[in-house]
């Protein structure tokens, strides 16, 4: 319920502070009832008054801070909004905290095998052992080695490799490489059933079914010409009414979205419901390839170590870093196999997941190419739904009542308005004459 509120506010705020019930249920993609119910109750809390044009329709108008009196009014609103704040510094701590780990995890191995190195060439120049010269240089050869990508030139081979831009830095997308940047159609619904009411608006009031079909999902074999409960919700959400052409064909009118505040431009509309595909991830290539290469660099490492400190022995002997990172060895080795695994089954779960958004998509743009080249039976529907189509903008003129001021006051302009209309009335009947 406090998401439809939401939505009804922003509705409000973008359709200029006078909106009819239909006028926020298209803006919002709600349903009538929700719009109608969030419209009463925050025109109740925010001070929003009420106009009721002659025909019976109602214009809710607001305030425009009526946001702020709501905030100021509601302690708990405010609460939520500054703990909403905190949680954006938290979630952000939490996203670079897998890149700070990644550094620190390969910083604690390499430190570790280099320790057990030295002290392994160490003992073989105590042993009197001639080997020591060319160990070291292998040791010491390899590692400093392993951070060319902390090298001073590495950043511009890096820029010189990119082919695309990233407003991610690296901490940023190490977790982008990992876990992905959300879903691209979490807002899929809203969408959805704000570009049906659009549709609807657009046609004034009075559709055919296969107007909306481009819209909607999981029609399957109800998607015929003589089945079309695939309308039902669409017709619960706008309290919409059927009528049957003398053909016996269904149409669909709503009379809530034939009523409107005021006059509005035509909104541009897709001819269907595209679904996004989902990213593997936002960050750059360059960024794509220096987190998998310093995964790939830290799960090495791990088995590297694991071979080292295999019996324990060397740990003992050393002490200090070295048996501390063989107390926390499985959780290095853990997320070293983690971090590579994560991405990897995400990448197929993604390219699963996009085959189906994919098939969803076709099956819309069908529906749109047929109402497209639409056959004489449909262009007689469409033709027949034309009969209901209807639009009404309630103007100041139009209003017999309006809770900004007192109904005495109300009752004497209006009175005084009618009487203008008869004396122009009648002047303009003595001209005739």
């Amino acid at each position: 319920m406090e998401q439809s509120y939401n939505k009804v506010m922003q509705a409000v705020e973008q359709l200029g502070y006078r909106v009819t019930v239909g006028d926020v249920a298209t803006q919002a993609g709600l349903n009538v009832a929700e719009a109608n119910q969030g419209l009463l109750a925050i025109a109740a809390d925010a001070g929003g008054h009420l106009q009721v044009a002659d025909t019976g329709d109602i214009v809710y108008i607001f305030p425009r801070n009526f946001q702020t009196n709501l905030r100021n009014k509601y302690l708990q609103l405010r609460l939520r909004e500054w703990l909403k704040k905190v949680w954006g510094i938290l979630f952000y701590l939490i996203r670079i905290s897998f890149g700070i780990l990644l550094i620190v995890s390969i910083a604690l191995i390499t430190i570790a095998i280099i320790i057990i190195i030295i002290s392994m060439n160490s003992d073989r120049d105590n042993g009197g052992r001639s080997s020591h010269s060319s160990g070291g240089g292998i040791g010491f050869f390899y590692f400093p080695d392993l951070f060319w990508y902390f090298s001073p030139n590495y950043e511009t081979r890096r820029q010189e490799r990119q082919h695309q831009k990233s407003e991610l830095n690296f901490l940023e997308a190490v977790f982008s490489f990992l876990f992905g940047d959300g879903n691209p159609n979490s807002n899929l619904e809203e969408r959805r059933w704000r570009e049906v009411a659009t549709v609807i608006r657009s046609n004034r009031g009075s559709v055919a079914a296969e107007q909306i079909a481009p819209y909607l999902d999981n029609l399957g074999a109800e998607y015929a010409k003589e089945y079309e409960d695939y309308m039902l919700p669409v017709l619960t959400r706008f309290n919409g009414q059927p009528a049957v052409s003398p053909e016996g064909q269904i149409i669909y009118y709503f009379p809530e979205l034939q009523v409107s505040a005021a006059n509005k431009r035509r909104q541009s509309l897709p001819v269907y419901l595209e679904e996004l595909p989902w990213r593997f991830s936002a960050a750059s290539s360059g960024q794509i390839f220096l987190s998998a290469g310093l995964g790939a660099l830290n799960l090495v490492g791990a088995l590297v170590l694991g071979h080292l400190l295999r019996g324990g022995v060397v740990a003992a002997q050393l002490g200090g870093l070295v048996a501390f990172v063989q107390g926390i060895y499985w959780l290095l080795l853990a997320y070293g196999i983690g971090f590579l695994g994560v991405p990897l089954v995400r990448y197929f779960w993604i390219k699963w997941r996009n085959q189906k958004i994919a098939a969803r998509n076709r099956d819309r743009l069908f529906r749109a190419r047929q109402l497209a080249n639409a056959d004489n039976a449909l262009q007689r529907k469409i033709a027949f739904a034309k009969q209901f189509a209807a639009e009404k903008v309630i103007g100041k003129k139009d209003l017999v009542y309006s809770t900004e001021t007192d109904l005495l006051e109300q009752e004497v302009e209006r009175s005084a308005q009618i009487d203008e209309e008869w004396q122009k009335r009648l002047e303009r009947g003595e001209e005739k004459e």
